[in-house]
């Protein structure tokens, strides 16, 4: 073999084995970039599917199982995310708004709304008005043909100082589909890993008639404690000595989403129907308490000037109940049950109105408003008269609240 033929083969061979080394070496790579993709999206990927299955927030849609995810304690508090989702979903012709009164007492199911399904409650925790109306134009831009409208209006939704909830997103409304940076918030993220988590050990501990949870956007209390009422009581009426009421300033642009809500109804021939919610008497006390009654008389004169509206507040035969053991009308001061929501919705919308007590609920507008609240006048003196206990209640807590500000 020639001296040239000899340095070509040797070349050739080196060449041939740096050539093997380097596909070794490739496919080595190759090996471990995909055993590095698996490592990191296979998890990612089971979570995702896990989040789905368990839907901790009810924004899926899927199939509750018992003792997996039937109790879903997170959903509550998620309800600006998971109600924007049903709306889209189930294209409801009647929805009921409000605040969490509205929430927790109003049914969808109500048999007078037999022939305006599907309803749905669209009311939202600590709701103010401005989110009311952009919730109310998500309900319209997903279904042309909604009819009917009922908002349950409070005092504290028209406060200058409530704004927006941190939940609150601009972005998922008025959409006809689950934004993207939801989607992956409640499939992917370490707080929906928790919330999916939570969601399986309180399906293990709770059985399905003790669980808070409802349908079609409404959640009712449930088997509240009955020997607790007097503390839950002192709970709420405390808190709102703290957020709501002895820093209130009514707010005008509130108001004015108020008339907003009512324009919107009317350009889109839907009927509305306002109604001012029945919290118990003690919460008429607690605004008499701290200085607010003549703010309460303002807004309701403010709202009638916008709209006609039924008043459930003040002192009447539901109101009154006293404050006690297995109470059927009230969980606390703030919150009305749904047997007190039923006979609402009986007097708004005509139904079996002789089941309804001849006080509860009165029509009030701007010719019968100064009569009205002159008579609540009459009925607050009456009632303080005749209940001191509960008087003197609403006094300890203020004189609470009172000593820690010092």
């Amino acid at each position: 073999m020639s001296v040239n033929n000899q340095l070509s083969s040797t070349s050739s061979q080196a060449y041939t084995q740096k050539s093997e080394k380097i596909m070794g070496s490739k496919r080595k790579y190759r090996r471990y970039n995909w055993i590095f993709l698996l490592s990191v999206f296979l998890p990612v990927v089971t979570v995702g599917i896990f989040d789905i299955i368990v839907d901790p927030y009810d924004v899926f849609n899927t199939p509750n199982f018992l003792g997996i995810n039937h109790s879903k304690p997170r959903k509550d508090n998620s309800d600006r995310l998971f109600k924007a989702t049903d709306v889209i979903r189930i294209k409801p012709v009647t929805v009921f708004m409000g605040s969490s009164r509205t929430k927790r007492a109003i049914d969808p199911n109500h048999p007078a709304l037999k022939n305006h399904q599907p309803a749905y409650n669209l009311a939202l925790t600590k709701g103010n008005f401005y989110e009311l109306r952009r919730y109310l134009e998500h309900a319209i831009a997903n279904q042309k043909e909604l009819d009917l409208v009922i908002i349950g209006l409070d005092l504290f939704m028209f406060n200058s100082l409530m704004g927006t909830r941190q939940s609150f997103s601009e972005q998922r409304l008025e959409k006809k589909y689950l934004l993207l940076e939801d989607l992956i918030n409640i499939t992917f993220s370490l707080d929906a890993l928790f919330a999916s988590q939570e969601t399986v050990i309180d399906s293990n501990k709770n059985l399905p008639n003790n669980i808070f949870d409802g349908e079609n956007g409404f959640i009712p209390y449930l088997n509240a404690d009955p020997k607790k009422t007097k503390s839950r009581f002192e709970k709420i009426m405390g808190n709102y000595y703290v957020g709501y009421h002895t820093t209130y300033q009514l707010s005008t642009q509130l108001l004015d989403e108020f008339k907003k809500v009512v324009d919107l109804c009317q350009q889109n021939q839907i009927k509305l129907i306002s109604y001012i919610s029945p919290a118990h008497a003690t919460q008429w006390e607690i605004i008499k308490s701290s200085g607010q009654w003549s703010t309460l008389e303002e807004w309701k004169r403010k709202v009638v000037e916008i709209s006609d509206v039924f008043d459930f507040s003040g002192y009447n035969s539901i109101t009154t109940e006293p404050i006690h053991n297995n109470m059927e009308n009230y969980t606390e001061n703030s919150h009305y049950t749904p047997k007190v929501g039923n006979l609402i919705l009986n007097r708004l919308l005509s139904y079996k109105k002789e089941e309804v007590p001849e006080d509860f609920g009165i029509l009030i507008n701007s010719e019968n408003i100064e009569s009205h609240l002159a008579k609540i006048r009459q009925d607050r003196e009456f009632w303080a008269k005749n209940n001191p206990g509960e008087v003197n209640l609403v006094k300890e807590i203020k004189q609470k609240y009172d000593a820690s500000r010092n």
